[in-house]
């Protein structure tokens, strides 16, 4: 199965290309939050790999929580892509994807992941990771920066941006991740992680000149 991985939920964006579990290749940017040459790095890696765009056959979105512009312009892609190709779409956790990582470099043992959520907030979850398995101890929420400092001076283990071990998630992982999985969604079915209330603000009606 050939998987294209869009990563688009923290500053880093990434994009990757894997078969069969085997990531062939993988682009990355550093550009803030707002900014996303998406189609630039697709269109590298494909030709790096030597892969024709019709190869594809999945698209793993990671979704979130994180950057909503980011995660946002991801999905789009993947929805404009199954329009036109009628391929399978994924969509992964973000902070899924960085418990892996994490394990990947051998932390095993009970961390915090760490994203941020801006306006001076970040989502915060905990995961006991082991040689072989990695277990959600305690669902994400949205707490204070004050809340993370806490958990640093205690020395507990924290993963992700603006924690003690820096960690992105990146596409490679979410590429790596998605190979094992078979739950695919209709386009329209692709939502962001998101776990702030929506809220709207009703504009004041126009004011008439005479």
């Amino acid at each position: 199965m050939t998987i294209l991985a869009f990563e688009f939920s923290s500053a880093r964006r990434s994009v990757a290309l894997a078969r069969d579990g085997i990531v062939l290749s993988e682009a990355s940017e550093t550009g803030g939050y707002r900014v996303t040459n998406a189609f630039g790095l697709t269109e590298r890696i494909l030709s790096d790999a030597e892969i024709l765009r019709e190869q594809i056959e999945v698209i793993a979105v990671g979704i979130g929580p994180g950057s909503y512009t980011g995660i946002r312009a991801a999905i789009a892609i993947a929805q404009g892509w199954q329009l036109a190709r009628g391929i399978k779409l994924l969509g992964i956790s973000s902070a899924e994807v960085l418990v892996a990582q994490a394990q990947a470099e051998k932390i095993f043992e009970r961390v915090n992941v760490v994203i941020n959520a801006q306006r001076g907030e970040f989502y915060l979850g905990s995961w006991e990771i082991s040689e072989l398995e990695r277990k959600e101890i305690s669902p994400l929420k949205i707490v204070s920066a004050a809340e993370i400092e806490t958990l640093k001076l205690k020395g507990k283990i924290c993963v992700g941006l603006d924690a003690g071990e820096i960690l992105f998630p990146s596409a490679a992982m979410l590429a790596r991740l998605a190979a094992g999985r078979t739950h695919f969604l209709a386009g329209e079915k692709l939502e962001p992680i998101y776990l702030r209330e929506t809220t709207f603000v009703k504009a004041p009606p126009a004011v008439r000149a005479d």
